[in-house]
């Protein structure tokens, strides 16, 4: 059976691959545009937010709508009208989700992840 360390481990590495995931183009000196910068600033944040969750859980709902503004005003402001709605979408969704973990009105199966 596999131990807890052995999934903060397989967790730190998904939060470095997300980072240099998102790092990657502008270490490659590809060009730089506003797609690229969206998707860099958002997987650069998933991947540090996995890494303070990982460590300290208490945080989650914190940081889950730290997310959720993140994604939204990144797609508002740097990508077009398609998919900016899309990502606004996405990032109020997240903030909604957020916000009613904080007043624990979510159903008890999804609350059991923000209140480990």
């Amino acid at each position: 059976m596999a131990n807890v360390k052995m999934f903060k481990l397989l967790g730190v590495l998904l939060a470095v691959l997300l980072i240099v995931w998102g790092l990657l183009p502008f270490l490659r000196h590809q060009t730089i545009t506003n797609e690229v910068i969206a998707t860099a600033i958002i997987l650069v944040l998933i991947g540090v937010a996995y890494m303070i969750i990982l460590y300290n859980p208490s945080w989650t709902k914190a940081v889950f709508f730290f997310e959720g503004i993140v994604i939204a005003v990144a797609g508002y402001m740097l990508l077009d009208l398609p998919y900016s709605i899309e990502l606004v979408v996405v990032g109020l969704i997240i903030i909604a989700i957020a916000v009613l973990a904080y007043m624990q009105k979510l159903p008890p199966s999804i609350l059991k992840w923000f209140y480990r």
